[in-house]
């Protein structure tokens, strides 16, 4: 429209609720417990990794237009080799978000200033198998989110300090190549 460009990914989320059988399904308000620490160890095996596969891979899709939900999904994403029973109770409750959210997306604006900032944080030693930091930042341009990013760090931090610096490094590392694109 004249007020800017919309991307939403609506038809793709009924089909993929339909595809799992949860259309119906009652919606949550947040992606993926907090309070739910998922290991590699932690529960049954599935008896089949394919279907734990085919659904991960079909968020992470989701993931271009939905930068909300690309903590969950990237968290999910490490236990695509051996998936057990509380990973695929994690996908369900994103799925379980997704229908609560179906209209969500991006906007970018035609009328927005060219104010380039970026944002960080990062959840020190969150990974109870490595004991590594998560960090995840954006970057926007005025009011359009441009750039996402959820990734484990490459360095454990001894503090909760030094993780947040990583990420905040990062950032500005990203925020720059952005700047110069």
């Amino acid at each position: 429209s004249s007020a800017g460009i919309s991307v939403c990914q609506r038809k793709y989320i009924l089909d993929l609720l339909t595809d799992t059988g949860l259309l119906g399904c009652k919606p949550s308000s947040i992606p993926m417990d907090p309070s739910v620490k998922l290991s590699i160890e932690d529960g049954e095996l599935l008896p089949s990794a394919e279907m734990y596969r085919r659904l991960v891979g079909k968020l992470l899709y989701l993931t271009f237009t939905r930068p909300d939900i690309t903590f969950a999904v990237h968290k999910l994403c490490q236990f695509t080799s051996s998936p057990r029973a509380p990973h695929l109770q994690a996908a369900y409750k994103v799925l379980h978000y997704l229908k609560g959210t179906v209209g969500l997306g991006l906007f970018y604006s035609a009328s927005s200033d060219l104010k380039l900032s970026a944002f960080a944080d990062a959840d020190w030693g969150s990974c109870p198998d490595t004991r590594s930091s998560v960090s995840g930042l954006c970057v926007f341009v005025g009011s359009s989110l441009i750039t996402w990013k959820s990734n484990k760090q490459d360095t454990v931090s001894s503090s909760s300090a030094e993780s947040e610096c990583r990420a905040m490094s990062e950032a500005c590392l990203l925020y720059t190549s952005d700047a110069a694109d």
